[in-house]
């Protein structure tokens, strides 16, 4: 049973940083796909960074440049570092798990079966 318990939001300002995690229990597979999602107000959930059992990374354009997707050796924490947050950033964050994505786009909600609760990250 795949769980993912998400830590690391909160308030910031304006240029400011955060670091996001996402603990990872319940044996994935090899092919695994991990990724973070987010959802402000009002908006639909949308993809952020996604990266693949191999360490391959996608990231969204709003966030390149910005934002670092990563995971520990043992796979077992999901990292997103977030640099020079922005009002546009302000959002519900999720971790997401799925494995044999294959050639689909990692990016999209439509592909993902595990999700976390959501850590909320504000930046005013």
């Amino acid at each position: 049973h795949v769980q993912l318990v998400e830590s690391g939001g909160g308030s910031v300002q304006a240029g400011g940083d955060l670091k996001l995690s996402c603990a990872v229990s319940g044996g994935l597979t090899w092919d695994r796909y991990m990724a973070w999602f987010r959802q402000a107000p009002g908006k639909e959930r949308e993809g952020v960074a996604a990266i693949d059992s191999g360490g391959g990374v996608t990231y969204a354009d709003s966030v390149k440049g910005r934002f670092y997707i990563s995971q520990d050796v043992a796979k077992t924490t999901l990292l997103l570092r977030m640099f020079r947050l922005t009002s546009e950033d302000t959002a519900m964050y999720y971790c997401a798990a799925t494995y044999g994505l294959g050639t689909r786009d990692p990016l999209s909600t439509l592909h993902y079966q595990y999700w976390g609760q959501g850590t909320q990250v504000t930046v005013s």
